[in-house]
């Protein structure tokens, strides 16, 4: 009997016990993000690390991303007080060129207007939120989870989990995995709403030569868009300044030990402890809710949203520019760095082999991030306080 006893005692011991179906969804779930990210190669950087923190989380009995376990302390750390986003905000400056938005200013506008995505979907949120089925209400979005949902649209994962960490933490997870999904899938995503909003002669349209833009210009520009936030939304100054800290610090030409460490290393470590920590909420118990469909329908409504935004103020532009826009370009307003871009320079060349898009394309690319992130402050200062 007590040979029984103790095998008993072993057995409820044992992670197979204590083992739910939920968590073996979840735990199936993540085994997929791993195979887009290893087999399909989507966003491989990010997605494995969160799959991983995911299959961690869901571990029972072990407790990683319990009080006290190492998932939540790292998220605790990094995310719950928003340093990774910033951090890898540093690392995007320092990887990016303000040359043709410098050049070209008024490309500005298609990455602002791709932000329409972000508000026309918190708007559908909260419209979600008044569906009932009997006394039911699977999709209670508030402000702030809708906002959150919103920011999926913007394409732009850092500042998703930046605003999310602040107004909706326990929606992290789902739009986290929807916003690096949705970052990873457009070149499927993109493409049909490019070719359904254009003709065949806007997109043979042939770009003027960018001018060339000065060191000088490069490292003013920086400084000068942080002041500017500064005064008019500090609330965005936290992102706008990590970007705009890592850009100087490349342009500045005399700092390049620096600027290769954000590049690299630095961006390489806190990628790996931001996957991790955003797997983390991946657990069981937070993810399996009506709540996350509802959001993963909404994100890629934002997406194609801001994606469509962009291409018809192109369109617009036309009709009052005399240097014509390739419209294409316009889906480059996201903030998909250098993605979106490449789509949008592929998509061109699919009409004409002679026609690249692709600087053209990084104007509207590059301030696809800065809108992202005044967009971001926006809705803190709005809703934050």
């Amino acid at each position: 009997m007590d040979i029984l006893t103790s095998l008993t005692k072993i057995a409820h011991a044992t992670s197979l016990y204590a083992l739910t179906w939920q968590q073996l969804v979840m735990m199936a779930v993540c085994c997929f993000l791993l195979w887009l990210g290893i087999k399909k190669q989507f966003e491989p950087l990010l997605l494995i690390p969160i799959a991983f923190g995911g299959l961690l989380s869901n571990i029972p009995l072990a407790g990683i991303a319990e009080a006290g376990g190492f998932l939540r302390i790292v998220y605790d750390a990094g995310i719950q007080t928003g340093l990774f986003p910033l951090f890898i905000f540093m690392s995007v400056g320092a990887m990016t060129d303000f040359g043709p938005l410098i050049a070209n200013p008024k490309t500005a506008l298609l990455g602002g207007a791709a932000q329409f995505g972000i508000f026309a979907t918190l708007i559908g949120a909260i419209a979600l939120s008044y569906v009932h089925f009997g006394d039911a209400q699977p999709f209670a979005f508030g402000l702030k989870e809708a906002a959150s949902i919103g920011i999926i649209g913007g394409a732009d994962g850092p500042t998703a989990i930046f605003l999310t960490s602040r107004l909706a933490p326990q929606l992290l997870g789902a739009i986290a995995v929807a916003a690096y999904s949705y970052m990873a899938l457009v070149p499927i995503i993109q493409p049909p709403i490019m070719k359904l909003l254009t003709t065949d002669a806007e997109r043979k349209i042939k770009m003027t030569q960018l001018r060339p833009v000065s060191k000088r210009e490069k490292i003013l520009f920086p400084l000068v868009l942080l002041l500017l936030c500064a005064f008019l939304l500090p609330d965005a100054a936290p992102l706008i300044g990590a970007l705009t800290f890592g850009n100087l610090i490349k342009e500045s030409g005399v700092a390049e030990r620096l600027s290769k460490t954000l590049q690299n290393d630095f961006c390489n470590i806190t990628t790996i402890l931001l996957g991790l920590s955003v797997g983390s909420k991946l657990q069981a118990s937070q993810f399996l809710k009506t709540e996350t469909l509802g959001i993963l329908v909404l994100g890629i409504i934002a997406f194609s949203i801001a994606t469509a935004s962009g291409v018809l103020l192109a369109k617009l532009m036309n009709c009052f520019s005399k240097n014509k826009i390739n419209p294409l370009i316009g889906s480059a307003g996201v903030s998909a760095v250098p993605m979106a871009a490449r789509v949008s320079n592929k998509i061109g060349l699919e009409y004409d082999k002679n026609n690249y898009l692709l600087m053209h394309a990084m104007g509207p690319n590059v301030a696809g991030v800065i809108g992202s992130a005044v967009a971001a402050g926006v809705l803190l200062s709005l809703l934050g306080k």
